[in-house]
């Protein structure tokens, strides 16, 4: 009699903010007043640090396809690979490949140098927050100036929107924002920009 092979549950992946999702979706706003909040979850972030002046991180530059951003708050980007600058000497890998592969890529090319390589994708969710409105919802909770004489494309900083702390990513003059927050906090700040986006629905006086 052959073996009678049993499976047990299987655990589904889900994001932080599946359960809003119709929610953002029936939040959005249309228009010359445009906004809408969208979740991109379980993209790959992996925490680097190293010194920027050594050859291993021109070695992960390399690797990455993309060189590690030298000044504070810009972001450079190559293929599925955005790197954002953290600190003098730390940054966060943004990609669309698996996280396993990155991880283990960004490490081979640190060959043991001094530095770390730690995949933190689990840690934080995205969301997009897009559309002619988009700046006027930051700007409800966000001390940062979003004027486009001071922030614009290409510029991540770490700062807050309400009471939440954020990596802010601007992505193109639409505008489009993604903003990183740890995933416990991703359902309060989701509820907070949906509240903010509420009064674009009505007409403009």
């Amino acid at each position: 009699m052959a073996d009678q092979i049993t499976e047990g549950p299987v655990a589904l992946r889900t994001s932080p903010l599946s359960h809003l999702e119709q929610r953002m979706r029936a939040a959005a706003v249309t228009g010359a007043r445009g906004v809408a909040l969208t979740e991109w979850p379980f993209i790959t972030m992996v925490n680097l640090r190293v010194d920027p002046a050594s050859d291993a991180a021109d070695r992960i530059g390399k690797t990455l396809g993309v060189p590690l951003p030298r000044r504070c708050g810009h972001t450079t980007a190559s293929g599925p690979h955005t790197v954002a600058w953290l600190g003098p000497d730390e940054w966060l890998v943004l990609s669309q490949a698996d996280a396993g592969g990155v991880t283990t890529a960004v490490r081979d090319a640190l060959d043991g140098d001094p530095g770390s390589v730690v995949d933190v994708s689990a840690n934080r969710t995205t969301l997009e927050l897009s559309g002619p409105a988009a700046r006027e919802v930051l700007e409800k909770g966000c001390p940062l100036d979003l004027h486009p004489r001071a922030f614009g494309p290409g510029r991540a900083v770490s700062t807050t929107v309400g009471p939440v702390a954020v990596l802010l990513w601007q992505v193109d003059a639409a505008p489009t924002y993604r903003l990183f927050p740890r995933s416990s906090f991703a359902d309060y700040l989701a509820r907070w920009l949906i509240d903010a986006m509420s009064e674009y629905r009505a007409p403009e006086f």
